[in-house]
């Protein structure tokens, strides 16, 4: 049975949908304003795997993950560069695509954007006004922590001790330094929109909730996102989901633990802040990183534990995939032997299969679903003195594709491996010989791209679409729209 850590609660706990056969899960994602970092990748990663695994175990997900749209850093950015906040947020939602292609990472079920839900935001927080949990000033919102009396129930510590170490947003006006808001009067250059308050935008927190509400029901299974989001963010989510509601807001909270650079925290400040694009470009790692090296490194580690980013860790990433790809290559190659190297594989088949499912079932356990990958590659390895026949070939490479698949590993032929982002270059280590194609694109960065094309044909921008369409078959992707506006592709 799995079992997931809920930080809700500070314990594993059996897992059980609330609707059986379906799981709705709901995730934090960026605010658009710069690209994607290393952390991110984690996070991504993290929850693309959970809800991969999931689908494994026969799950159908309702995977929601947002675009922060509208913000402080994002105004910032536009007012810095002299351009709307959408010119902002396009680049960087365009950018995020790229980035998860890269890395392998499917796009979600939903990707809501808090831009294009302020009708839900502002009758979430006129709810939480009537109800006396929220009150105005002068054309702000605020939600008054002391009417939500759990407050503080997720990151299990007292209101008092919150306030002594979070960064609070000064308002004398406020009735508790801990309320937050709900709702930002406007202020000259920034976007707004009409409420019941006047003119203004949302604020930060009731985003998340007003959307996850709106796509999954005001209860559901799994909410996520990095560890800094417990509190205030994902505290603050609680208070008003379940004060607006009434109701359990999620089940689950599953969050994925901090990045380190060389075993120290990652901040800008320090120099050791590496954006995803930066990884792939930095000279020292050109030949090493490639998206499923940088996949398959941060998958090395379980997700609620500090994770160390490192050249050495990139160098022994980037080994352990040769040496599964080298093991395909031999795979692809002719040979005959004894029926019983089949059965014995066979058996070494199943065996590393349970204890792959056994360690994802320990909670999404992947370094241990790892380490059954690599005592399986060692097995086969043993066995090809004593000959592999075509079938025992063909059933082992089918094993690690269907299990790596999990974890959004092993799925290129041997020749698409070592694929160099931004080059187009793609090259084979051991014996294989390197060639050349232009910039193959993997399944999951086109299903990005039609996820994109699909929403600005939605909203009718159909110049957009088009470029996308042209952009898929300069790759050599044909795209064939179905009547019910949905898409299909081959290459």
């Amino acid at each position: 049975m799995l079992t997931i850590y809920n930080t809700l609660t500070g314990k594993k706990e059996p897992f059980q949908s609330l609707v059986p056969g379906t799981v709705r899960m709901y995730v934090c994602g960026v605010t658009v304003y710069d690209y994607c970092h290393i952390g991110h990748a984690r996070s991504a990663l993290v929850f693309d795997v959970i809800r991969r695994y999931l689908e494994y175990s026969g799950y159908r997900v309702e995977f929601a993950k947002n675009f922060t749209d509208v913000d402080d850093k994002i105004i910032k950015r536009a007012n810095e560069q002299g351009v709307s906040c959408e010119t902002i947020t396009t680049k960087f939602i365009q950018a995020y695509y790229e980035d998860m292609g890269k890395l392998g990472v499917r796009p979600a079920s939903i990707e809501p954007k808090a831009t294009d839900h302020m009708a839900d935001i502002i009758r979430l927080a006129h709810t939480l006004v009537v109800k006396g949990m929220a009150y105005q000033i002068d054309g702000d919102v605020y939600f008054e922590v002391a009417k939500y009396p759990d407050y503080g129930r997720l990151s299990r510590r007292k209101t008092d001790d919150l306030q002594a170490g979070a960064r609070v947003e000064v308002d004398e006006r406020k009735r508790h330094p801990m309320d937050f808001a709900l709702w930002k009067s406007s202020k000259p250059g920034e976007p707004a929109w009409d409420s019941p308050w006047g003119p203004g935008r949302p604020g930060w927190h009731i985003e998340c909730s007003a959307m996850s509400i709106k796509h999954l029901g005001e209860t559901f299974d799994i909410h996520g996102g990095g560890m800094d989001l417990i509190f205030p963010h994902h505290e603050n989510e609680i208070a008003q989901s379940c004060g607006a509601t009434g109701k359990e807001f999620a089940r689950y909270w599953v969050h994925n633990g901090f990045v380190q650079i060389d075993q120290e925290k990652m901040s800008k400040s320090l120099g050791n802040f590496f954006t995803i694009r930066e990884i792939f470009e930095k000279s020292e790692w050109r030949e090493e990183v490639t998206g499923e090296v940088l996949r398959y490194f941060l998958l090395s580690t379980h997700y609620h534990s500090p994770l160390d980013f490192s050249n050495q860790a990139l160098k022994e990433a980037k080994q352990a995939l040769d040496g599964f790809y080298d093991l395909f290559n031999r795979l692809s190659e002719k040979g005959e032997g004894p029926p019983q190297t089949y059965e014995q594989l066979m058996f070494q088949i199943r065996y590393a299969g349970s204890g792959f499912q056994r360690g994802m079932d320990d909670d999404f356990n992947t370094p241990v679903a790892i380490a059954e990958l690599q005592s399986l590659r060692n097995e086969v390895n043993k066995l090809f003195p004593k000959g592999l026949s075509r079938e025992a070939r063909s059933a082992a490479r089918e094993a690690f594709r269907s299990l790596g698949k999990v974890l959004g590993l092993f799925q290129l032929d041997k020749w698409q491996f070592m694929i160099s982002p931004g080059t187009g270059s793609l090259s084979f280590s051991g014996s294989a010989v390197a060639v050349k194609i232009t910039d193959q694109l993997s399944d999951d960065a086109i299903e990005a791209l039609l996820s994109q094309r699909s929403d600005a044909r939605r909203k009718k921008d159909f110049k957009k679409a088009d470029d996308i369409r042209k952009q898929l078959t300069d790759h050599g992707i044909i795209i064939e729209d179905k009547p019910d506006g949905t898409s299909r592709w081959k290459r």
